[in-house]
């Protein structure tokens, strides 16, 4: 392309420039001058590049593509955008959870996956990960769990017996503690791991009724993981692995697709299940509720700005479509509220006007003014009102994703049911889904992550969690590490 036909630099505002390297002067070797706008805008602008970094899930990046239903669910929701041969645009964003937008991409840690749904009634967010439980199943203990995984105070560093000591004193973080220190700790690309809702939602059909569901990402590459040892040769050689294999096998058509199951629960079976069914740290074990088929998901097109449609993107799992709605799992309750207040904190109040935001359905909102609007609005800016202005329609759009609550108001954990305990599906993922290889590195990876820095008294309280959930593989685990400390 020569000189000639190539686009002018211009400045934000459309006004061509002169110069792309040469500041305006006194002279050749005289002073700048400070009414070099341009000058000064480029410096000024350069200064605010960096938003802030999302607490958790800082590091990540994502794609574009489609969800299409292959199946007929109708039965369970009237949501759009999963009755049969429906085509949905798409974008995900993957994640890890502790580390910072530098970190490695290769820790052990558990992954985001995130998806936006842009669906004819507007937005839906599904904020998952790629396990389908968690470390703990009551928000007020968020805060504190995402500290543990972070930096100390005084040394700014990463800490084992920080993060052993949360975990050894939240026995509700077992299950999801053995899904971390096993293969699935670190999956070899974002494209061969699953994807969870993890959280139970709501559906309800066209005729009122109500079911409880799980949603199952099922990666169609098939379940792949690096060992620890792969894991921290890749972290050292190439930091943003995930991303790059991502971007480049979307970049030379190798689209990468998931194949969504769901769990269905009848809303009634809820009251006497034999494990509190909105436990955060629980699985529906399958042959209970069995995988019902409902459609593909391909990704197919890399951002061409990843600030703008990555970094800015902002899911929320408060957006909810008529036919779903959220459940009493009290952590899907926090975060209904907390997503959308980082996002406010984060990107600005008018965030969901940036266009990676902005839902495809028309909106018809009362929101007004605040920093960095775009949309305009007119009035009548209040309801109700006789003006012309848009009015809620109960009647198309009924408040039916709800479940009835009742009790004094108190402070305490989920009631206990017959087969709800902390250890026992950490067991039964150690005996009934690992093989003795995957035991193996199982016991190894604990080893090596609780040889690195852990102390007593959090050391003895490491131990007894492990015999808690194995006694053998608890035994095992302290023999190691006593071994590698000279204990």
């Amino acid at each position: 392309m020569t000189q000639d036909n190539r686009k002018p630099t211009t400045t934000d505002a459309g006004i061509p420039v002169a110069s792309d390297e040469h500041s305006l002067s006194v002279g050749p070797d005289g002073p700048i001058v400070m009414h070099d706008h341009y000058l000064i805008e480029q410096m000024a602008n350069f200064n605010r590049e960096r938003i802030p970094e999302r607490q958790p899930h800082a590091k990540g990046s994502g794609a574009f593509g489609h969800f299409e239903v292959t199946e007929d669910v109708s039965k369970y929701t009237k949501a759009a955008v999963f009755q049969p041969g429906t085509k949905t645009d798409v974008l995900i964003r993957f994640s890890t959870v502790a580390g910072e937008r530098g970190s490695p991409d290769t820790w052990r840690d558990p992954r985001g996956f995130s998806i936006k749904f842009y669906t004819s009634e507007g937005n839906y967010d599904m904020v998952g990960n790629n396990t389908p439980v968690f470390f703990i199943r009551d928000p007020m203990k968020f805060q504190h769990f995402i500290r543990s995984q972070k930096r100390r105070a005084d040394n700014n560093l990463r800490d084992h017996d920080m993060q052993w000591d949360f975990w050894t004193l939240s026995p509700e973080s077992a299950h999801q503690v053995t899904w971390l220190m096993g293969d699935r700790g670190i999956p070899k690309t974002w494209r061969h791991m699953n994807g969870y809702s993890s959280h139970t939602y709501m559906w309800a059909n066209a005729q009122g009724e109500k079911f409880w569901v799980k949603y199952h990402f099922k990666t169609d590459q098939g379940i792949e993981c690096l060992t620890q040892e792969e894991a921290d040769r890749l972290a050292g050689e190439n930091s943003d692995y995930h991303m790059g294999d991502l971007y480049n096998a979307i970049q030379r058509g190798d689209y990468p697709s998931w194949t969504l199951y769901m769990q269905v629960m009848p809303f009634a079976d809820a009251d006497t299940y034999r494990l509190n069914p909105f436990d955060l740290t629980k699985v529906w074990p399958h042959d209970d509720y069995p995988l019902i088929k409902v459609g593909k998901l391909q990704l197919n097109r890399n951002p061409t700005d990843n600030h703008a449609e990555i970094e800015q993107a902002a899911f929320e799992p408060n957006n909810l479509v008529p036919g779903i709605g959220i459940s009493p799992d009290k952590m899907l309750i926090g975060r209904v509220f907390s997503y959308a207040d980082a996002h406010r904190a984060r990107l600005g109040v008018n965030y969901k006007q940036i266009p990676v935001n902005a839902p495809k359905a028309p909106v018809h909102s009362y929101s007004k003014d605040g920093a960095m609007r775009i949309d305009k609005v007119s009035d009548p800016v209040y309801a109700p009102n006789s003006k012309g202005g848009p009015a809620a329609d109960g009647e198309r759009y009924p408040t039916d994703s709800t479940w009835e609550a009742n009790g004094q108001m108190v402070r305490a954990p989920y009631a206990l049911r017959k087969d709800d305990n902390d250890y026992g599906q950490a067991n039964d993922l150690i005996n009934k889904v690992m093989d003795d290889a995957a035991r193996d590195r199982l016991v190894n990876n604990v080893v090596g992550h609780v040889s690195g820095g852990v102390e007593e008294p959090v050391l003895s309280r490491v131990f007894e969690y492990w015999k808690n959930i194995d006694a053998e593989i608890g035994r095992r685990i302290e023999e190691g590490v006593k071994a590698n400390k000279g204990l």
